[in-house]
Formats: C-alpha cells, structure tokens, sequence
C-alpha cells in the first residue's frame, strides 16, 4: 500500500530496517552526542539542561524527526528534490539545508581529525593535552587526511556507511558504558550525580535554557540539516518509520547522556571545569587515561571508537551535499564526491587554524566555536521550523501516514499538530526571550 504514494525511482536502499537503525543512529550519534553534549551540558548548567533537553527531545524532536525521514521516503531523493515536491518554496529551502550542511560538515571534519589525532598518539604512546596537541598544526593536517579518507568510502555509496555503522555501533556502546564504569569508582562521582541530576530553582525559567536545549535536542537527532530526509530516502518500502526512529532517538539519547556520566565524573575528580567548551572531553580524558594503570590501552579503544563515530557523522553531512550535488548538478557521484570534498578543503581551513599558531577567532572565540554557537544552535533551529512547517502545512496527510508506514495514526497526528505549530511557538518564545530582557 505504501508502495502506492511513493515516488518510483531506481535507487539503491538499505538492505534493512535495522540497517537504516544502525546507519542513522551511528550518522547522529558520533560528534552530536559524545562531544557536543557534555559541553552543552555544562556551559549551560547541568541538570536543568538535561530536563530542557529531554523535553525538547521528546515533545518536538522526535514528531519532527519522523516527519522528515518520511518525507525523504516519499520522494526518494536528495534534500532539494524533496522540499522542492512538497512547495515552489521548498527549492530555496532544500538548497539552504544543503548550505547549513556544508558549514557544519566543515567544522565536523576538523574535531573528526581531532579524534584521528588523538588515536595515533595513544597508539604512539604519546597522547598529549589538548593545548600542546594544537600548539602546531595537528589540526589542519588531521582534518585533510580525514577529508581524503571519507572521500574514498564515500566513492562507494550507501552500502560501505552500512557496512561501517553494523560495525561501530555495538562496540562504541560497549566501550563508553565500560569508561562509565571506571568513571562510577572516581572521587567526583557524587559531584557529577548531583551536577546532573539536580538544579536550582528558577533555573527553567531562564529562555536561553530552553533555547539551547532545543537546539541540542535537534542537533542531537540529525534535524533541519537534511541528514534525514537522505537517509529517509534509501528506506525499504517495509520499514515502519515510527519504530525505526524511536529506536535511533532511544539509542541515541541514552549514549548522550552515558557521555554526561563517563566525562564529569572526571572533570570533577581533577578539579576541571564543566563549563571548559568546545574542548572538554579533549582536555579531560587524556589526564584521565594517564592516571590509570591501563589508561593507554583505554585510550587507543577510546579515541579509535571515538574517531569511528565521528566519521561515521560525518559521512552522513557529506552524504546529503553530495546527493543534492549529484542530482541537481547532474554529476556522476565521482564528480559530486570530488566537487564535495575540494569545498570541505576550503571551507575547513578556518575551523582547523583556530586551534592552531593562528588562533584565528571571531567575537572573542575561536572560529570553530563561533560557528558551532552560531551553525549548532540558532541556524539548525530555525531551519528545523521551517522545514516542518513547510512540511506540515503542505503535504497531503494521508501520503505522509502511508509514508510511515504504521497501522496506528498516533505519531500521524501528532506529527501534524507539532509541525503546524512550531512556526507560531517560535515566534511566541522570541517574544518571551525580548520581554525577558534576554539577548
């Protein structure tokens, strides 16, 4: 039946349901949660953030997030040719995520060398700290040879980021509940469970909480920045998009906040700051690793893993520009991989120099950070709005319930009510943020 309402095109798939699992959840789950979410959470204080998150998370993420894997499904192609099916408005759109992409693919890539980085040295027996790994240009050549290495698996297509991700997930979730075990016997525990789990009052209050959160909340579920509506588009006709999305959010939320509770633990033992930035797992885990009798061996499985799910996050950005690039350009996917790559060359450099000799910065704060505050937050939820909403108030219903293909109606509807909404919910919390005298 669903077959019925989708768009009928030669394209490669997913072998699977699970494989579309795996593959989405190991695309999100890399640098959105075992870096950006432990130093979301502290800069903007702890557990208050965590409760902001969840409800984000689960009230407005996760209708959105089935929403746009179920309009990929539907029109089978890149980003651009799905907003451009649903409205004459949905080219500007689609090419506009494909730019939102390409900005945060470029810093992606420069973390992602960070963690290349870091597992060579460990291998080498030399992991440094993070300001002595970026005193030279550690930066700029990891993020080139990462740049090279996701060129040529993507020269592959869909099946070699399948094959990767059944790899990688089993084992990342292994070796961060394995560091949460070590984290559990370390001083600071008790200082990372209250940090985490309590909040003073009036602390929800605050708008720019909420706002974060959100943002987190889509960062952390690929929203707003085509990921899924790609990977939506390669879907089985028998996948039941609900219970393959709760999955990827459950599996997803639950690594975030395993992150939360292997890296504070640490940071309050060592007398760190939770609120240190874009670099705290950096700066934390490698005083961590060398404290401890097995710490180097901990520290290749560690930062190799970590590495993997990086790359796996960022095959996934590429793997949007390069399907819009392909189809919309009409490039062989050689060409549209090459065209990518040489803009992630250009694009990055910035990012990678800001953790370098050249310290290159804006408004106060390195490049790559700056982008990440601007890019991570405001920009991914301004675009996941839009795109619902143009979404929402577009599509027929019925085609996007027989897109999900679910017998029950549950998530259809509230898919609809969250969508329809969300453009009048943003402007209602602007004006909130004005009256609270919040910039």
């Amino acid at each position: 039946m669903v077959a019925q309402h989708l768009e009928q095109k030669n394209r490669k798939q997913w072998s699977s349901e699970p494989a579309f699992v795996f593959s989405m959840a190991a695309a999100a789950v890399g640098l959105g949660n075992l870096w950006r979410f432990p130093y979301m959470v502290g800069e903007n204080g702890g557990a208050a953030f965590i409760v902001a998150y969840l409800l984000a998370l689960v009230v407005v993420a996760m209708p959105v997030m089935m929403l746009e894997v179920a309009a990929g499904r539907l029109r089978q192609g890149s980003v651009v040719t799905t907003y451009r099916g649903a409205t004459r408005l949905g080219t500007a759109y689609g090419w506009a995520v494909v730019v939102l992409t390409i900005v945060i693919t470029s810093y992606y890539l420069v973390i992602t060398g960070w963690t290349l980085g870091y597992a060579v040295d460990a291998v080498r027996l030399e992991l440094q700290d993070f300001e002595d790994f970026t005193a030279g240009y550690n930066s700029v050549w990891y993020f080139l040879i990462v740049t090279a290495l996701a060129g040529l698996v993507l020269l592959r297509g869909v099946r070699a980021i399948e094959a990767l991700s059944k790899l990688l997930m089993p084992l990342l979730v292994l070796m961060i509940a394995a560091l949460v075990g070590v984290a559990a016997t370390m001083p600071g525990w008790s200082d990372a469970v209250a940090f985490m789990t309590t909040w003073e009052a009036g602390a929800l209050h605050v708008p720019e909480l909420w706002f974060f959160a959100f943002g987190q909340a889509f960062y952390t579920l690929a929203i707003g920045q085509g990921y899924l509506v790609t990977y939506g588009s390669y879907i089985p006709r028998k996948t039941n998009v609900p219970r393959a999305t709760l999955i990827v959010a459950a599996t997803e939320t639950t690594i975030a906040l395993m992150a939360g509770w292997m890296i504070f633990p640490f940071v309050f033992s060592y007398g760190m700051d939770p609120g240190a930035g874009s670099d705290l797992a950096f700066s934390t885990l490698p005083r961590v690793f060398e404290e401890m009798e097995i710490g180097l061996w901990l520290a290749i499985a560690f930062f190799g893993m970590f590495f993997a799910a990086a790359f796996s996050s960022c095959l996934a950005g590429l793997k949007v520009i390069i399907a819009a690039f392909a189809e919309e350009l009409r490039l062989s996917n050689a060409r549209a991989v090459g065209l990518t790559a040489a803009l992630m060359f250009g694009l990055g450099l910035p990012s990678a120099l800001s953790f370098s000799p050249v310290q290159l910065s804006v408004a106060g704060m390195p490049f790559l950070d700056f982008l990440d505050q601007f890019g991570g937050t405001n920009v991914i939820i301004a675009s996941g709005v839009i795109g619902a909403g143009l979404l929402c108030w577009v599509l027929p219903p019925a085609r996007v319930v027989y897109a999900l293909g679910a017998k029950s109606r549950w998530w259809s509807w509230r898919i609809f009510i969250v969508g329809r909404s969300l453009p009048f919910a943003a402007v209602a919390f602007l004006v909130w943020r004005l009256v609270s005298g919040t910039d």
